[in-house]
């Protein structure tokens, strides 16, 4: 008797270790956001506005909005002038970290969090991203800065010049955001042998099979291109587009990309699989309706 006693509980110890707790799987998926340029975590304009919505449209998940910097003004201001491989460490960090996470998340950026979200998958598949959804991010990089957002016009003015001067000298690299995602399709080899940050993440020097693997392991990738887009240059590359080989003129696409065909990230296999999600908004950069949102992005985050 003692000894069915035993094996009972023994079979009830490991039952309870074993099974999966009924509200994990019921549970929302977490989500996490990544801002813009000059923008913060906690805009409540912004980043705030839009944390509140997905709250209340999805009750009970939990968002983190990541603040690089010790306050909102060090987060704003890390947005420019902060190293982002830098960056990208410290928000791998903090997803590591927090346990809300640890079962696997949806990741959101907007803008240049875009493409600073898609470094966090390819360098930190722990925990896993399942979906990553970009509003407006420059996938294959800028060439051009037309205007910067909020009140950011004296910075804007600054850093104009020093991209047009030094985009790639090693000053401008390490200290100015927008120099890391800077691609000048006039000198493609300059390109590709000095920026810190997109020419690693795009794969243009060699082949990081991880980074690949990472990548390929999302189940959604999402990109969200704005047709009256007046800030980012070319806007395709908010849909992994570009200038076509030696000028700065005609555009091509994806699939018509040296990037797409050799398939160095893996998304011409994700293409055929049904994981690449091309949406477009017929707005300015990031300027979107609560509907808009609503009906083309929440979908992805359930």
């Amino acid at each position: 008797m003692f000894v069915n006693a035993v094996w009972s509980l023994l079979g009830w110890w490991v039952l309870v270790c074993t099974a999966k707790p009924a509200w994990k799987e019921n549970a929302t998926v977490p989500l996490v956001l990544w801002h813009g340029m000059g923008d913060s975590c906690c805009n409540p304009l912004s980043m705030g506005a839009i944390k509140k919505m997905v709250e209340v449209e999805i009750p009970g998940i939990y968002v983190l909005s990541l603040e690089i910097g010790n306050n909102i003004a060090e987060d704003a201001e890390n947005s420019f002038f902060m190293n982002t491989n830098d960056q990208v460490t410290m928000a791998c960090d903090k997803i590591s970290k927090d346990p809300n996470l640890q079962a696997g998340y949806n990741a959101m950026g907007f803008s240049q969090g875009g493409q600073f979200l898609r470094a966090v998958v390819q360098r930190c598949p722990s925990p896993p991203m399942k979906n990553l959804i970009s509003v407006g991010g420059q996938h294959q990089g800028v060439y051009g800065l037309p205007h910067c957002p909020g009140h950011s016009v004296a910075i804007c003015n600054w850093i104009r010049k020093m991209l047009n001067t030094g985009a790639y000298t090693k000053l401008v690299q390490d200290h100015l955001v927008q120099a890391q995602y800077w691609h000048d399709p006039l000198n493609e080899e300059l390109y590709q042998q000095h920026s810190l940050f997109l020419a690693d993440i795009n794969q243009e020097r060699s082949v990081n099979e991880t980074y690949k693997k990472n990548l390929q392991a999302l189940e959604k990738l999402v990109m969200v291109k704005f047709l009256k887009d007046s800030m980012v240059e070319p806007v395709v590359s908010e849909w992994f587009g570009f200038y076509k080989p030696g000028q700065a003129k005609e555009t091509e696409s994806l699939q018509e990309s040296a990037l797409y065909k050799e398939d160095r990230l893996g998304l011409q296999a994700m293409d055929k699989a049904g994981k690449l999600v091309f949406l477009t908004s017929d707005g300015d950069h990031l300027q979107f309706t609560d509907e808009w949102f609503k009906n083309n992005i929440l979908p992805y985050l359930h």
